[in-house]
């Protein structure tokens, strides 16, 4: 925590006036819509609400925040996918970005599998939780286990999930490891894991930086990969293909000039 303040506020420093208006109005207008979504959602469930409509809404809040960024993007790959077919999508993290950037569009229901941390969170969590988005306890190894039990049951009923295996976004700009979870998951449930390569959030907000820049993202969504040949023994096998796909993928762009 020590070392992550000095840096926040150097960067802060750095920044010029109109990039300090600018990232303000964002912060502000993404603090506001998400306090609004969330009342929303609460609402929308003590009435019965399906978990359907408060996805929808959470996509529209998406929609609201990529344009105050002034963020477009571009979505490679969606042909690769039938929307009436569940899937484990797994995606590299670089960004805070990545959550409105994938919830705006990828144009499939979906739930989130998140850490707890972001449940507790006033408001957002409970709106969060009302979507039928799945806690991840990863203090807690009893919990932890439950919570992918009920996810490979979720998934098995016909509802896609988004992970991001690395747990957490880079530092540096660059794909981490992967955390083994999702693909316990991926094996018990039995469904294709569908690869997602998010290109160019890193450059708009980078961890530990309050900067906010407008910029340019692309998605890439790669062929699903079958899971039903793999079994908890061999997950990691499962694992390192998921990455290498992603992290080669993603250094090929980059290497051509997209950013990070």
């Amino acid at each position: 925590m020590h070392s992550v303040a000095p840096e926040v506020a150097g960067a802060s420093k750095r920044m010029s006036a109109p990039e300090m208006v600018f990232t303000l109005i964002v912060i502000v207008w993404t603090v506001l819509s998400s306090i609004v979504t969330g009342l929303f959602t609460i609402v929308i469930s003590l009435f019965g609400g399906s978990e359907n409509i408060v996805h929808l809404s959470a996509r529209f809040w998406a929609r609201t925040i990529l344009a105050v960024g002034r963020i477009d993007v571009t979505v490679e790959g969606m042909s690769n996918i039938d929307s009436s077919k569940p899937y484990i999508f797994m995606s590299n993290h670089q960004s805070n970005f990545d959550i409105p950037v994938l919830l705006a569009h990828l144009k499939i229901q979906f739930r989130w599998l998140a850490k707890a941390e972001l449940f507790k969170i006033p408001i957002f969590g409970r709106g969060m939780k009302n979507a039928g988005y799945i806690s991840i306890d990863r203090s807690n190894r009893r919990a932890a286990v439950e919570s992918l039990h009920r996810a490979a049951e979720i998934i098995r009923d016909g509802v896609s999930v988004l992970i991001f295996p690395e747990g957490t976004r880079s530092l540096d700009g660059n794909v981490r490891p992967f955390k083994k979870g999702g693909f316990v998951l991926a094996v018990d449930a039995g469904v294709p894991i569908v690869p997602v390569v998010i290109h160019g959030t890193y450059s708009i907000m980078q961890k530990n930086r309050l900067r906010i820049k407008p910029g340019h993202v692309l998605v890439e969504i790669l062929d699903p990969i079958k899971t039903s040949d793999y079994t908890r023994g061999n997950k990691d096998d499962l694992m390192e293909r998921v990455r290498t796909l992603i992290r080669e993928r993603f250094e090929k762009r980059r290497q051509h000039g997209q950013p990070c």
